[in-house]
């Protein structure tokens, strides 16, 4: 498995109308090789180990578990590090053929993009530190901010959800825990199953209250690339059937119950 950790103005200079138009699938057959935009600072999905050298996480298992299932034995999973605000110009660029970034399906999102079935069921919750009054979205006010990651739903729920609260946007989940740790904000906002992954790393935080929404991941995937979105499909069917999906799931979440994907 191979970890592309390419700068985006290399990528963007590297693009053409070419490579964003070939038909995923049937270049599949000719170089069994799938490219994955993933998250390489999020704890759980996806995080670079830098002793070990590549990106580990439930995101990376699964991109790399539907690679076999699509292409067979000899297929080769590679990934290039995504963000929230460049995840959908690479796909358009032709420099990723898939997202499997932590990316919620929505109605904005589907105007640019097609989604996979659900992969992962999550919801959007606060991390607080310990000793915060916090305990829910309820208790939030004026007086307080809130940090988010730019480019993510999550910030665009917490403000229909908290209209009086302060939203300050950081680059990264990274940026904004410093953030939080720094006292720059009250609380860190996004679905709760990265938060976990925070909280694993970072022993005195806690979640404040029960999730306020539903954040359904979906692998997102270009216009006109039909054939490649049902093999996607087909193969995440095939790793929940044979009890696949069930193994990495618990690897990473091993306390959590499986959820229900069709629910």
């Amino acid at each position: 498995m191979l970890f592309l950790l390419l700068p985006l103005l290399l990528l963007t200079a590297c693009s053409g109308g070419a490579i964003a138009d070939q038909d995923i699938a049937e270049r599949i057959q000719e170089n069994p090789t799938i490219t994955w935009g993933v998250k390489a600072d999020t704890n759980l999905f996806g995080l670079y180990n830098i002793e070990e050298g590549e990106i580990q996480g439930f995101d990376i298992d699964i991109a790399k578990a539907l690679t076999k299932v699509i292409t067979g034995q000899e297929g080769n999973a590679e990934f290039v590090e995504v963000t929230s605000k460049t995840r959908v110009p690479l796909l358009k660029n032709g420099n990723i053929d898939a997202i499997i970034a932590t990316m919620t399906i929505s109605p904005e999102r589907l105007k640019q993009v097609n989604f996979s079935d659900i992969y992962f069921a999550a919801g959007q919750s606060l991390l607080v530190p310990e000793s915060s009054t916090l305990n829910g979205i309820e208790d939030l006010t004026k007086d307080h901010t809130v940090l988010a990651v730019k480019g993510s739903t999550s910030a665009q729920n917490i403000r229909a959800a908290a209209p009086d609260t302060n939203i300050l946007e950081l680059e990264n989940y990274a940026e904004a825990f410093t953030a939080l740790q720094a006292g720059q904000g009250d609380a860190v906002t996004t679905d709760n199953a990265i938060l976990l992954g925070i909280i694993a790393d970072n022993p005195g935080y806690r979640l404040a209250g029960q999730p306020f929404t539903d954040e359904p991941y979906g692998i997102a995937i270009d216009y006109g690339q039909e054939n490649f979105l049902n093999q996607v499909n087909e193969a995440l069917d095939t790793l929940v059937q044979n009890g696949t999906y069930e193994q990495i799931f618990h690897k990473w979440f091993p306390d959590e119950e499986v959820p229900d994907l069709k629910a």
